[in-house]
């Protein structure tokens, strides 16, 4: 429905049926990972903004979190530098790393805390290298500096949290000799909801959901378990890259985050539907159905 083609009284109805939802979140924490289609779409993207903005000024808190890996792509190739990947992970010299630095930290993380301020939210952004949020060590040699993450520290984000900021993070990380790795945007968000106690997060990406007929848009999974989730990457159903999402959902619940979505971020307000209504968006995880 169109929001301007609405009556007052239509308005009125649907502020009201989105009210137990405020209520259920009020004061409690999200954590968006925001990446695919809605990164690159500029209408997308100013939609996901004013998203995480009406929520956070309804009370809820929310903590995004992004990647930027074609922005990095795209850098590379017009500093001279083909971006090289080993099972779909960028091999990351001491150059590439760098690179990712000046592109994830820098114009993307501004970009986007300007965008949120912009639409009316107060933001700040930050890396996972400041104050040591991503602790990290390197997870192959054959892939230079790409971390798996050790530990992570809430109290930056938390911080930030109780002083009404909506915290802005780029998946870097580092390591106790100043080393600096590029994440998994998935794997780090995963982490992060863990670590601060979210109640709910939320994985942006350019598909429907968990299908159980990959071929078949019909076929979506409102909602899984754990377990059911598992069993669908050992029987094929679930594969390619949408694995590493499907398991860091699976690794937040076991780590006590409270629910996980993975989502079509290619949909408009995608998580205001998520949060703010009945049907929701996309596919939840749960440990067991209730």
């Amino acid at each position: 429905m169109n929001v301007n083609s609405m009556d007052n009284s239509t308005r009125a109805q649907v502020l009201v049926q989105a009210l137990p939802h405020i209520k259920k979140y009020y004061g409690k924490t999200i954590v968006v990972k925001y990446g695919g289609n809605a990164m690159i779409s500029e209408d997308l993207k100013e939609q996901v903004m004013e998203d995480v903005v009406l929520l956070s000024m309804v009370g809820i808190k929310v903590v995004l979190v992004h990647g930027g890996g074609p922005e990095m792509s795209d850098l590379m190739k017009r500093l001279g530098k083909q971006p090289q990947f080993i099972d779909g992970l960028r091999v990351t010299d001491e150059e590439t790393v760098a690179i990712a630095q000046m592109v994830l930290a820098g114009r993307i993380n501004k970009s986007l805390v300007n965008l949120l301020q912009q639409k009316g939210g107060s933001a700040v952004g930050l890396s996972g290298i400041d104050g040591r949020l991503i602790q990290a060590e390197m997870k192959d040699e054959r892939l230079g500096y790409v971390g798996k993450i050790t530990h992570v520290t809430p109290d930056p984000v938390l911080n930030l949290l109780e002083g009404g900021y909506i915290p802005v993070i780029s998946t870097l990380g580092c390591d106790d000799n100043g080393n600096i790795y590029n994440i998994n945007g998935d794997t780090a968000a995963g982490k992060i909801a863990a670590a601060i106690g979210a109640e709910r997060l939320i994985m942006m990406t350019d598909i429907p959901g968990i299908l159980q007929d990959r071929n078949d848009p019909d076929t979506l999974l409102s909602e899984i378990t754990s377990q059911e989730a598992e069993a669908m990457i050992q029987d094929g159903s679930v594969s390619g890259g949408m694995i590493p999402k499907v398991r860091c959902c699976i690794d937040s619940l076991a780590e006590g985050v409270s629910a996980a979505v993975i989502l079509d971020g290619r949909v408009p307000h995608a998580v205001l539907m998520e949060i703010l209504t009945n049907e929701g968006a996309g596919t939840m995880f749960r440990r067991e159905k209730e």
